[in-house]
């Protein structure tokens, strides 16, 4: 039996629901949409069995991964490396106001996030250096099974290209995250094999469609 990973992104919060930054420099809370969203994760996933459950240690997470570890009696384990990728001085703004206020940086990081960081903000390849050591704990402490891991949108996406073999540079281009989505990642002997992305079948039709990423 191989170890496989559950990639859980949060559910929503006012800031993904508007669309602005929101990164490890904030924490808000979910919306009563994200905590239907983490219960609907939690009835659809309770039956599975799994090793261990953690989160990086911002609310939005822990409160995600809070529904399924009290209907387990599971202990969540917290690590501030599954934290989400510092956003600086772009923190809570929208993408228009970035652009028009750090024109330069923005037009840098979009071409290459892993070289040119958000304005006081974190490279990509710290957040794939840290978040990586996270995944390299997790596998030293269990060698099969499935685990949980909660997290957030750029930090799931970054360790996912990593273990994938993507250029992390590309990762706001090639993989989806919505929030409440689950990315299924399995490590076989041939390497990292990824058997679902960004999959949102446990939330209802309402859930699904509300704005935001």
């Amino acid at each position: 039996m191989s170890l496989t990973l559950y990639f859980l992104r949060h559910g929503q919060t006012t800031l993904s629901r508007d669309d602005s930054f929101c990164g490890s420099g904030l924490d808000p809370e979910l919306t009563p949409a994200g905590l239907e969203m983490a219960r609907a994760f939690a009835a659809a996933y309770r039956s599975k069995s799994w090793r261990a459950i953690y989160s990086s240690n911002l609310q939005r997470a822990i409160s995600s991964a809070r529904p399924i570890c009290e209907v387990l009696g599971i202990k969540l384990q917290v690590n501030p490396d599954l934290s989400e990728i510092a956003y600086g001085k772009w923190e809570g703004l929208t993408k228009e106001r970035v652009e028009r206020e750090f024109h330069d940086d923005y037009a840098n990081w979009r071409a290459d996030p892993a070289w040119h960081a958000p304005t006081g903000g974190e490279l990509a390849t710290t957040v794939a250096r840290r978040g990586l050591g996270a995944i390299e704990n997790i596998k030293q402490q269990h060698s099969e099974g499935n685990v949980l891991v909660v997290s957030h949108k750029a930090t799931i996406r970054i360790i996912l290209c990593d273990l994938l073999g993507i250029d992390i540079g590309s990762f706001r281009h090639r993989l989806g995250c919505p929030v409440g989505s689950v990315s299924v990642l399995e490590f076989t002997r041939e390497g990292s094999l990824l058997h679902s992305l960004a999959d949102r079948s446990h939330l209802s039709e309402e859930l699904r469609s509300l704005p935001g990423t």
